[in-house]
């Protein structure tokens, strides 16, 4: 089984504005509802593709209600906790002349609610996958990654963390089985502009060398970046295509990735997959299916 773990589950209100204006009463043209956060984002591709998946994490209120009948809907089995103060978050995200995002605060999590989730991780065995992604609450601390990764350290659990800075950095020692930076984040964390898919490797190489078995680096248009643990380096531009969404392309590329590593057991696989993945959910409104990476697959050229 595949678990993910979404921290601060949100709803993702997607309106469109033809001619924002500040300061004014706009008329929106377009509006979408979906469930949100890194790990469900992953949860939910993986279910597109046919792959079962649980869904972990807290939710509170009439909107964490509203994520759960959303999740179910979309076929994931579910296994979030609840929490008995506050209300899951509604992130907006604004497409007009520019995109823009005003993202919720999110309710406080006990820590009754940690150990509930905690229980639930001690089912995991070496037959699972558990995905860690996106950022935490203010209210947990920076090592609450690296704090389940030491509790779940020696049962050959493969770990898949998307996070960033001190989020990211606490866990290498733990060994993660794959981490996914984009250039950008890569970049931050070494004080470097990193622009071209070369540029990225010897910094990659550097998370391998503080822990990290694989490194997937996202670059956007310019496609991605994969040091694996067997010391080889894939490289490739994104597929061709016009971006209609940016939200989610990362945690699709992560999804794609552990899909390409179940199917074939091949880096260079899941390399590719990791890639049509993040694409074909830019490319469209919703996160991509299985029909639409392959679609896209067919038409890559190779690293």
């Amino acid at each position: 089984m595949i678990y993910t773990i979404t921290f601060n589950p949100s709803l993702d209100y997607i309106v469109t504005c033809d001619d924002f204006r500040l300061g004014e009463t706009n008329r929106v043209s377009k509006e979408l509802i979906f469930p949100g956060g890194k790990g469900i984002n992953v949860s939910i591709v993986l279910s597109n593709f046919g792959v079962d998946t649980t869904a972990l994490g807290f939710l509170a209120g009439f909107t964490g209600e509203e994520i759960k009948r959303l999740i179910i809907e979309k076929g994931i089995k579910n296994e979030m906790i609840w929490l008995n103060e506050g209300l899951s978050r509604i992130n907006i995200k604004l497409r007009s002349k520019e995109e823009s995002e005003l993202n919720g605060i999110g309710p406080k999590i006990s820590e009754e609610a940690i150990s509930q989730l905690y229980e639930k991780l001690d089912e995991l065995n070496s037959d699972d996958i558990l995905c860690l992604a996106g950022n935490i609450p203010n209210s947990l601390p920076s090592t609450m990654y690296s704090d389940i990764m030491k509790h779940l350290e020696n049962r050959n659990i493969r770990i898949v963390v998307d996070a960033t800075k001190d989020l990211l950095m606490n866990v290498l020692e733990y060994k993660p089985f794959l981490i996914k930076p984009n250039n950008h984040e890569l970049g931050e964390l070494f004080d470097v502009k990193l622009s071209t898919r070369e540029e990225v490797v010897p910094y990659a190489r550097k998370l391998q060398e503080k822990g990290a078995r694989n490194v997937l680096v996202s670059m956007a248009g310019e496609g991605a970046v994969l040091v694996d643990e067997d010391g080889n380096v894939h490289m490739s531009e994104a597929p061709k295509g016009k971006v209609v969404n940016s939200v989610g392309a990362g945690d699709s590329m992560v999804a794609g990735f552990i899909y390409g590593c179940l199917k074939y057991n091949d880096y260079k696989e899941a390399f590719r997959y990791g890639l049509c993945t993040g694409s074909a959910s830019a490319f469209k409104e919703e996160l991509a299916t299985l029909e639409d990476v392959e679609k896209l697959y067919a038409t890559l050229k190779g690293e």
